[in-house]
Order: C-alpha cells, then structure tokens, then sequence
C-alpha cells in the first residue's frame, strides 16, 4: 500500500496552479458574499468596493480628497456609511462625545501604528493605543503644553512674527506675489524651532524649506496614511516592498529618517551647548523643561533622552502642517469674502487706536478678546479642520449604540471633522459658507460642543494651545501691517488631503497699509 502511494503521479504546475486559483476564486466569492450579507456592517450603505475591501480606503488617500468623498457619501446614504468591511464612518455630531468623550470605553485603532517612530520605548501621544498608559505618559508633560506655558513663551513667537514682517515688507516693495499656505507653514516651523529650541530653523529668513523638512514631511505623509488605512498584515510588505520597485516610497521612507535625525540633532546640540556652559538650564524653552522633566523625576516616571526625543520628533512631524492649514484658511477664506475682511480689519484698528493691542506685536489675551477676530479664527477651522480623515476608534467590548444604531464591539467607527462641522442642523442653512457672523450669535456655545478640529476627550492634540497662540497672535499682526488679496479670487483653492489636509497655492499679493 506504501509503495502504491510513492509511486503515484506528482501533479503537474499546471494542476497546482488551477488548484491554487480555483481555491482563491472561491475565497473571494465567499468573502464577498460575507462581507455583502452576513457580516454585521452589511446592513449599513457604501460603495461596493469599500465594503469587500480597504483597498477602496488606499484609493481615497490616493485621490487625496477623502473629505469631499465621505461627504458626499454621507448627503446622499445618511449619517452612517461603511467605508470598510469592518469600518463605518458616522456624520452625526452627537456620536463625537459617544466616542470621543472622557472614559467613553473606545480605544484608537491600529491606524495610528505607522505613524509611530520605531526606536520609541513608550508610544507617542498620538499613537498610543493604550489609554491607562497614555494618561499616565500624557501627564508627565502635558502642563508643558497648556495655554499659561505657552503665553509666558509669547516673545519667541514674536520673533518670528517680526521676521514673517520684514518678509512681508519686501514682497509690498516689490509686487511679487507669494503663497500664503507656503509662508503659514514656514512660520510654524520656524515657531516650533523658536519654542522647543530657542532658535528659529531658518526658513522665514531664507523664504524658502532650505533644511528640506517640508519637503520630508510632503513625501512621508500620503505613504505612512495609505499603510495606515490598509490591511495590517500588508503594511511591511507595502513599506517595504515598495521601498524596492517603487521611488517614491523609497524617498518616503529615507525622509521619515530625515525627521529622526533631525529630532537627535536637536537634542545632540543641546546636550553639547550645556556641558560647554553655552546655555543656562534656567532658559526655559520647551526643550530645556524637557530635560528639567528628565532631570528631576526621570528615574521615577521612565522618562530619559529617548523619551525627550520623542517629544521633538512629534513636534517637528506634526507642528508646522496642522497650524499652516488653520492659519491658511481663515485668511484664504477672508480674501474671499471681502465684506468679513473689512469687518475683522477695522475691528483690529479700532482696537490698535483704543491702545488694546500691543505694539509691535499683539499679546494673546488681547487677539483672543477681540470678538470678530475669534469669530473668523474658528469660522476658518470649521470650514478646513487640518485633519481631514475619521479619527478611529474600537467600539468597547459589549457593544455600543450610536447615532441609534447597534454596534458590536471591537467595530470600527469614526466621526469626520470635515463632515460634521458642515452639518447644517448645528451650523446653520449656510454651513457651507464662511460665515463668522454665526459665532456672534446665540447659538455659539452650543456649536463650540461639536467643533472637533483638535479631537477630543482624553485625546485633544497635545499641541492644541501652541496653534492657538500661533494664529491669534499672527493674524491681527499681518492684517493690522499689510492688505492681503488673493491674485486669483474667481479660483477655488488646491488642497491635498493625507490625513493632514493641506492647502497649497494661496497665491497671494500683499500691499503695506498706511
């Protein structure tokens, strides 16, 4: 009998390969039939393709217009769509504090995995799947970021407003005309360099991204947010696949080590600038508070170099997209809407002429009390909140109901920033319309609930008060020195959207105010 079964025919390639095939066709017929009837989302509308596979997801993040699409989707098939055969993006803003709320039970997704810098013991902030450990990492540092600590650090900001300035000065000398999104984020950039390190990169003085971060960042992020959204078991593979035969994901890759150098640099010339005595630890930039954090209770909360590291590798990956995009539309918007700029204009003279505004810069207590100029701050982010995609969350174990729908645990779901600040039965008939009006009326606390341009709950971006201070500070500074217009007001502006969704081509002409 044995040696009957030795000496039986081998099958052939072309038997094994039919096997094979006939096998992954009736996989993918069962899949689809699962994913179509049978698995719990079914019941729920979407597109076909996004149902039997993340792949449509990786599409949108190509396409690089997720928000439009998911909106879309959302006006035309209610408020809970299906963008995943495990996913659900809900467009209701009573489901941001179901989800999102403090001890709501939902945790993060393994979306925010590749986003993680690999050399990190602790997760990040933003990545950390862990809520107990988040808070407890979170807490070391967090008063390091609240609105006092920040406000006490208000000359450095103004040092690159004064820069900003003068740049401005000479594009009114001589009639060039400049992008708005590009300036945005050079500022930022130069103040997270100016907070964290007590100097500025350098990229308003020479006008240009001359360290090449901009450009790191541009190439890194539609490749980490296309792994992000795809299947797990894909993501090496896709990185590391595609760092061989694809160009682009090779530049992506060698620009992530960019940001990670960059990051040590950083604290490698810090460390030498005190052990020659070239800088006082009692000079509190944000990184010398750091090392205050490491010195004074390091051992006791596991909190050494790797983990001030950490700190400024997020800082410089996400300080300067997200507040350019913020600082970006609510001026794009203004050029486009001439009677709110006039408005927000002659609030800040006559604010300038009463002696409530600082000369030269403007202090934050005194931008944020003038009423219009807040107005048109959260109009600009409600109508472009930098993050453009659901923030992802696991529904608890037991389940959970939302928006007046069962789901089990461990579904995904999400909310869109970009989605619920247009729903029109919080913001209005017109919530598709830079309208800062809204925000002076009765309804404004009620709509300040749902804004969720910074996240919300537990995880509210950590660097929510520097942007704030940012833009309150920056805007009335240029506006109160220079008219702005744009050089093609009939044109809708370009934006691009990789999780960060970020304006370009604010093509701008600046006129110096007598």
């Amino acid at each position: 009998m044995l040696e009957a079964l030795v000496h039986l025919p081998r099958p052939s390639l072309a038997t094994t390969s039919a096997v094979l095939a006939s096998l992954t066709i009736i996989y993918s017929v069962a899949w689809v039939v699962y994913t179509r009837f049978f698995h719990p989302l079914a019941r729920y509308p979407g597109p076909f393709w996004a149902s039997i596979s993340r792949f449509w997801m990786v599409n949108q993040i190509r396409l690089a217009q997720s928000e439009k699409t998911q909106k879309a989707l959302h006006d035309r098939l209610g408020p809970i769509v299906r963008i995943a055969p495990n996913e659900v993006a809900i467009a209701d803003p009573d489901a941001i504090k179901t989800i999102y709320g403090i001890n709501s039970g939902f945790t993060k997704t393994d979306f925010y995995t590749p986003w993680r810098p690999a050399w990190c013991k602790y997760p990040d902030a933003f990545t950390n799947l862990d809520e107990k450990q988040h808070a407890s990492r979170r807490k070391i540092t967090n008063n390091l970021y609240s609105m006092s600590s920040i406000a006490r650090s208000e000359e450095s900001i103004d040092l690159c407003t004064a820069v900003l300035l003068e740049q401005m000065t000479k594009y009114a000398q001589s009639g060039a005309t400049l992008d708005m999104a590009a300036w945005a984020q050079m500022y930022a950039f130069d103040v997270v360099g100016q907070l964290f390190f007590s100097r500025m990169f350098g990229f308003l003085e020479a006008g240009h991204d001359h360290r090449g971060y901009i450009r790191s960042l541009d190439l890194l992020l539609p490749i980490l947010c296309a792994a992000s959204v795809m299947p797990t078991y894909l993501r090496t593979v896709f990185l590391m696949g595609g760092a061989l035969i694809q160009p682009r994901v090779l530049k992506a890759l060698t620009s992530l080590k960019d940001i990670d150098n960059a990051a040590e640099q950083c604290i490698v010339d810090r460390h030498a600038q005190l052990e020659a005595g070239q800088k006082d630890e009692s000079e509190k930039d944000i990184l010398a508070s750091l090392f205050s954090v490491m010195r004074e209770k390091g051992d006791k909360v596991d909190f050494g170099r790797t983990e001030v590291k950490v700190e400024v590798y997020v800082a410089l990956f996400a300080g300067s997209d997200t507040t350019a995009a913020a600082v970006s539309s609510v001026l794009y918007h203004l050029m486009k809407t001439p009677a709110a700029y006039n408005r927000l204009t002659a609030e800040i003279d006559a604010a300038d002429a009463d002696g409530r505004l600082s000369t030269p810069y403007v202090k934050y207590k005194e931008a944020s009390a003038l009423p219009y100029l807040d107005a048109c701050i959260k109009e600009g982010m409600r109508l472009h909140p930098s993050v453009g995609l659901t923030l992802p969350r696991h529904v608890p174990a037991g389940g959970c109901q939302i928006s007046g729908a069962w789901f089990p645990g461990g579904t995904r779901v999400g909310v869109n920033a970009a989605v619920v600040h247009r729903d029109r039965s919080i913001f209005g008939a017109d919530a598709d319309v830079f309208n800062p009006d809204r925000w002076l009326g009765p309804n404004a606390a009620n709509m300040d609930r749902y804004m969720f341009q910074f996240g919300g709950g537990s995880r509210t971006c950590i660097g929510k008060n520097i942007s704030l201070c940012e833009m309150y500070k920056m805007i009335p500074a240029l506006l109160r020195s220079f008219h702005l217009e744009l050089v093609h007001p009939e044109r809708t502006w370009t934006t691009h959207n990789y999780w960060f969704n970020k304006p370009s081509h604010v093509d701008t002409r600046v006129t110096a105010r007598s």
